[in-house]
């Protein structure tokens, strides 16, 4: 299968390729030269094994098709529960059970395994670099701490994340550096697309990316809703639709991508904080980034969303693009409302992420909407202590995996949201590209 950027000015190339580059040379994002069908296909055993089922078509050719079970085993070792809420059979589908209380750690652990498969004999170690708003950083950190043969630069905006957040980001060590940069999400998304695109710099430099640009990131995603919507599709004979809290539209990408497989995924909800460059434009405004605004929900604290080229590239025309999908914008306000009341009217505790989700869901209902919706829970609310305690009135424990990274020490280096300031730390540890 044959991989091409959504700018077209790139040559097509593979998926083994696309997964080490991450960016295509023009700037673009990857994706695939065509969308291959999915078979109906019966509810698997466990989440692993549907990750397989659905992703094997995308390994055509590839030198890790024969690995791929291997991949998915390792990966997916947590489910994703699909559990009921209170009240009018609706649902959460929980993403928050694996190492760093992310969604991103299935993609992450997924994308760690493929890298390191189709490593050569004699390849030079490779940097994996990596924005975060809150949530990627912890997961690629965790995926390749101690992986031989990798390093990891993470960058995220210095005081825009929570406090367990940010411990989450400085506390591996060994191979593993984190900055804070003085700036917003979207300064550290630029100035990583900036060394992706820096043909000098990758000709003494071997990187790749960790963010939702990578394709290594976009087709491991799709794994959960697949496994949850033919789940569910058996069970009801309904599509289950998705309301999903989006900042830089990668987890949203893969549903979109799931769907257009022919899996049965209902109707796609984007729920976003204050951020609302989406919610403009599936209202009917040109798009439009926006300079970021600091929210609650701050993982989702993105103006300018990466992979909206790839939801471009996949639709004809904006005409089609908004038919496809929905936006809201949820403010702060509206988000303290919603996590104080969730343990009474849903029998949950949201992440602040999370609530802009059930905020849509309720926004449904009041209107009348009586098709079946699972909110997804991106986040565990332990890594938001600071802002959900206090609204519900008692403490949330962290789940024992993010207890365990509490306890060791963190650091992080302070670097200005400069590109230049970026390559010079990558450089400082330069070593020759065979």
């Amino acid at each position: 299968m044959n991989f091409i950027s959504t700018r077209s000015g790139a040559p097509a190339t593979s998926l083994d390729d696309a997964l080490v580059a991450g960016l295509a040379p023009d700037g673009g994002l990857y994706v695939p030269a065509s969308i291959p069908p999915m078979p109906a296909l019966a509810p698997q055993p466990s989440l692993a094994a549907t990750a397989q089922r659905v992703l094997m078509p995308w390994f055509g050719g590839s030198r890790l098709r024969h690995h791929l079970g291997a991949l998915c085993a390792d990966a997916y070792t947590f489910e994703a529960p699909l559990r009921p809420l209170s009240g009018d059979g609706d649902h959460v589908l929980e993403l928050f059970h694996g190492p760093t209380a992310a969604f991103k750690d299935y993609a992450a652990r997924f994308l760690a395994g493929a890298l390191s498969a189709l490593r050569q004999d004699g390849d030079t170690d490779t940097e994996i670099v990596v924005a975060t708003s809150g949530d990627t950083g912890a997961a690629v950190a965790g995926a390749f701490h101690r992986r031989p043969g990798f390093g990891v630069t993470i960058l995220y905006p210095e005081g825009r994340v929570s406090p367990r957040q940010a411990h989450g980001l400085e506390c591996w060590g060994d191979n593993v550096r984190t900055f804070r940069v003085a700036g917003h999400f979207d300064d550290c998304q630029r100035m990583i697309k900036a060394a992706l695109g820096d043909h000098d710099l990758r000709e003494r430099r071997r990187l790749a990316s960790a963010n939702s640009i990578s394709l290594g990131r976009l087709l491991p995603q799709m794994a959960y809703y697949a496994h949850t919507a033919i789940a569910f599709h058996a069970e009801h004979g309904r599509t289950l639709g998705f309301i999903i809290p989006t900042g830089n539209l990668g987890n949203a990408c893969a549903a979109v991508l799931a769907r257009r497989m022919g899996l049965p995924v209902g109707d796609i909800v984007l729920a976003c904080n204050a951020n609302d460059t989406l919610p403009r434009y599936f209202d009917g405004a040109d798009y439009a980034p926006q300079t970021t605004r600091a929210t609650l929900a701050n993982a989702m604290d993105v103006g300018t969303p990466s992979n909206f080229e790839r939801l471009r590239h996949w639709h004809a025309d904006d005409t089609a693009l908004r038919a496809a999908l929905t936006a809201v914008a949820v403010d702060d306000a509206t988000i303290r409302d919603t996590v104080r009341a969730a343990p009474g009217r849903h029998g949950i505790v949201p992440c602040p992420h999370t609530a802009t989700a059930l905020h849509a869901l309720e926004t449904l209902r009041a209107s009348g909407d009586t098709r079946p919706w699972a909110v997804v829970a991106t986040a565990h609310p332990a890594k938001f202590d600071t802002v959900v305690e206090p609204l519900v009135g008692y403490p949330v424990p962290p789940p024992p995996a993010l207890a365990e990274c509490l306890k060791r020490p963190a650091r992080g280096t302070p670097m200005s949201a400069d590109a230049d300031a970026l390559r010079d730390v990558l450089l400082a540890q330069e070593e020759p590209v065979d």
